[in-house]
C-alpha cells in the first residue's frame, strides 16, 4: 500500500498531471476558437439581418433625396421606429453632408439637423459600409454597434442609414451559446480527467506497483515470487524481463545454496578426518607404532583441504573479475611440456603412457602464461585421475584458421552423456566414489572460466572405443 503510495506520489501524480494539463489546454483552445467562431458568426448574420432591413428603408432615404414629398417626416420616423423594433436597433437617416433628418426613436429628436458622422462620409461616399464598436460623441454613451449603410440614387451618393445597437443586447444571445461552450469543456474536462487516473492508475500504476512488491519481496530471499502480469505492451514486456530476471536469480539463489552446501561437505570432511586422527593421537587411542601413518594421512588431507581452499579462492576471484589478464605472446608448446614433467612422478606411479604432439616446434598464441599454465594442469591432472593404470594420454596441439586447438586424451571411461553438460558446474564429480578423495571438483570450471576470460571456448568429446577429450582453442600468433 505504502509503496502504491509512493508510485502515486510519483511518477502518477506527474503523469495525470501532464495529461489534464494537456486535455485541459486542448479543451480550452477549442472553446475559445468555437466562441470566436460563434461571435464572428452571429455578427455576419447581424450584418445580413441589417443590410436585408436597409432595403426596406432605402425608398424612405430616396424619397428625401429626390424631394419627392412621397412620404411625410413623421411618417418616415414610424417606419424608422418599426424597423428599430424589429432588429432592436435606433435607426437614423443622414442626408449626403451628413445631417440627421430623420431617427428611429424620439429620445433622439435632439440630434435632427445637427451633422453627425462627417469622418464616416469619406468610407460611405466610396460605397462601403461603415462599422464600428463603442461609443459616439455624447449621444450614443455605451457600448454599441454602429453599422452604417450607405444611399445612392444611380451614382449619386444621397446619404446612409446608420442602424445603432447595444452590444449588450447583441451579446445577450451570444452568452447563452459561450455558456453551452465553456460548460460542455469543462465537463469534458472533468470526464477525460477521471478517465485519464482510471487507466492510468489501471494500466501503468497498478502493474508497476505489482512489479515493484515482488521485487521487494525477492530482495528479502523470496526468489520463488513471479509477477503475473497478462499483456501484450510495454507493461508485458516489462514483466515478462522481470520474471525472466527473477528466473536467473533464482537459478543464481538455489546454485549460491548448492555452493554453499558443497563448501561445506568438502570441508568438513577432511576437517573431521584431521581431528579424528589429531584426537586419537593426542589420547593414546592411537599405538606409537601407527602416529606416522595416521600423521601422513593427516597430512593428505590438509594438503587436499588446502587444494580446496585455493580453487576455492581462484574460481570466486576469477568469476568477480579480479584476475586481470597479463596477456602476451607465448610458446604453448613450451607449457605442455613443463607441465607434463610436473606430474612425472604421478605418470610414473600409474605407468601411464603419454604421447605429446605438436605440428611445429614452437606454437605461439596469444595469452595470460600464468592462467594457461594453470589451465593445462587442471586438464593433465584431471586425465591423470580418470585413466587407469597403464592407460593412455595424448596430448596435441594444432593449427585451424587463426586458431589453435590444443587437445588433451586420456582413454579412460566415457562420461554419461546426460552427465556433459553438468562437468562444468562447481563440486560436480561424475563418479563420486572415485574421486571423492583426490578431486575438489573445481578444475573444470576454473579452467572454462580462464577461457572464457580469454574470450575463447572449451568442450570435451566423447571417443569411439573409450576415452574423453578435452579441446580448447587459443588465440594464434602469426
Amino acid at each position: 500500500m505504502n509503496l502504491k503510495l509512493k508510485l502515486k506520489k510519483g511518477l502518477f501524480s506527474k503523469m495525470v498531471a501532464t495529461y489534464i494539463v494537456i486535455v485541459t489546454l486542448s479543451f480550452v483552445f477549442i472553446a475559445t476558437f468555437l466562441s470566436v467562431w460563434f461571435e464572428r458568426y452571429y455578427f455576419s448574420q447581424r450584418r445580413e439581418q441589417l443590410e436585408k432591413e436597409s432595403i426596406l428603408i432605402k425608398p424612405f432615404a430616396l424619397d428625401f433625396i429626390r424631394n419627392e414629398g412621397k412620404y411625410e417626416p413623421e411618417e418616415i420616423d414610424r417606419s424608422l421606429n418599426f424597423f428599430g423594433s424589429l432588429t432592436s436597433s435606433d435607426i437614423w437617416l443622414l442626408d449626403r453632408n451628413g445631417y440627421v433628418y430623420s431617427v428611429s426613436d424620439e429620445k433622439f429628436n435632439s440630434i435632427k439637423g445637427t451633422q453627425k458622422f462627417t469622418k464616416a462620409l469619406e468610407i460611405l461616399r466610396l460605397n462601403k459600409i461603415y462599422e464600428i464598436k463603442g461609443r459616439y460623441d455624447n449621444i450614443i454613451t455605451q457600448e454599441s454597434h454602429i453599422y452604417g449603410i450607405p444611399v445612392f440614387d444611380k451614382d449619386f451618393f444621397g446619404g446612409a442609414i446608420v442602424m445603432i445597437t447595444p452590444l449588450s443586447e447583441i451579446n445577450e444571445p451570444l452568452k447563452g451559446v459561450f455558456r453551452i461552450i465553456w460548460t460542455t469543456a469543462l465537463f469534458a474536462i472533468f470526464i477525460s480527467s477521471f478517465i485519464i487516473y482510471y487507466f492510468s492508475e489501471r494500466i501503468i500504476i497498478k502493474p508497476l506497483a505489482d512489479i515493484n512488491g515482488v521485487a521487494k519481496k525477492i530482495s528479502k530471499g523470496e526468489v520463488e515470487k513471479r509477477v503475473e502480469i497478462i499483456s501484450n505492451d510495454e507493461i508485458g514486456q516489462l514483466a515478462e524481463s522481470f520474471n525472466y530476471m527473477a528466473d536467473s536469480l533464482e537459478k543464481v539463489e538455489k546454485a549460491r545454496r548448492e555452493f554453499i552446501s558443497n563448501v561445506s561437505h568438502e570441508i568438513r570432511s577432511p576437517i573431521t578426518s584431521i581431528k579424528g586422527f589429531i584426537g586419537g593421537i593426542l589420547d593414546g587411542i592411537i599405538p606409537k607404532d601407527k602416529e606416522n601413518y595416521y600423521l601422513s594421512i593427516t597430512y593428505e588431507e590438509i594438503q587436499r583441504l588446502t587444494r580446496l581452499v585455493n580453487d576455492i579462492l581462484d574460481l570466486s576471484a576469477i568469476e568477480a573479475g579480479q584476475f586481470k589478464l597479463r596477456m602476451s605472446e607465448l610458446d604453448i608448446n613450451e607449457i605442455i611440456r613443463l607441465t607434463v614433467i610436473k606430474f612425472e612422478q604421478k605418470i610414473k606411479e600409474k605407468k601411464l603412457n603419454v604421447d605429446v604432439c605438436f605440428n611445429l616446434e614452437h606454437q605461439y598464441v596469444y595469452g595470460d602464461r600464468d592462467r594457461l599454465i594453470q589451465v593445462m594442469t587442471n586438464l593433465i591432472d584431471n586425465a591423470i585421475k580418470y585413466v587407469s593404470e597403464g592407460g593412455e594420454i595424448y596430448i596435441c596441439t594444432k593449427v585451424k584458421a587463426d586458431k589453435v586447438l590444443v587437445s588433451v586424451f586420456n582413454n579412460g571411461p566415457s562420461i554419461p552423456k546426460e552427465d556433459l553438460p553438468k562437468i562444468w558446474n562447481r563440486f560436480y564429480k561424475s563418479d563420486k566414489s572415485r574421486t571423492s578423495k583426490v578431486s575438489t571438483g573445481l578444475g573444470l570450471p576454473i579452467v572454462r572460466n580462464i577461457l572464457t576470460q580469454h574470450g575463447e571456448d572449451i568442450w570435451v568429446e566423447n571417443k569411439e572405443g573409450g576415452g574423453v577429450t578435452f579441446i580448447f582453442t587459443l588465440k594464434r600468433v602469426k
